[in-house]
Parts: structure tokens; C-alpha cells; sequence
């Protein structure tokens, strides 16, 4: 298990756990980002991640990024 800002771009993972307080564990799952769900990470820039998860695209902060782990 690994963070999502370590993941590789273009790579596929799997959401095994989402930290942190418990509101942004809601905010995170009212976005879609819940344990099963697969995430694609599509780049990196800025301190961002830009990631597919179902079928839309976001951009993520590195902070909130950390608290995914693939």
C-alpha cells in the first residue's frame, strides 16, 4: 500500500484506504474516492494530481492526495 502521489502516471490503482479527519474522509468519498473504486493517475503538475476515478476527471492537491493510499 502506497500513497497516490507515489503512484506512477498512467498507472491504475486500486483505493484501499482513505485517511485523515473525518470530514475530509466525506468530502473525499462525496467525490468518489471510496475503498474498491479504481483511480488512474493521468498527470502531475504544479503540486496536483490530475486522476480519472469512474468516469470523470479531477485535480487533487498533493496534501489530499496523501491521504489516499492505492
Amino acid at each position: 500500500m502506497m500513497p497516490l502521489t507515489l503512484a506512477n502516471t498512467g498507472e491504475v490503482g486500486v483505493i484501499r484506504h482513505v485517511g485523515g479527519r473525518p470530514e475530509i474522509r466525506k468530502h473525499l468519498a462525496d467525490l468518489g474516492f471510496i475503498a474498491g473504486s479504481d483511480v488512474t493517475v493521468i498527470s502531475k503538475t504544479g503540486g496536483n494530481l490530475i486522476v480519472q476515478i469512474k468516469d470523470s476527471r479531477m485535480a487533487v492537491s498533493r496534501e489530499l492526495a496523501s491521504k489516499i493510499m492505492v
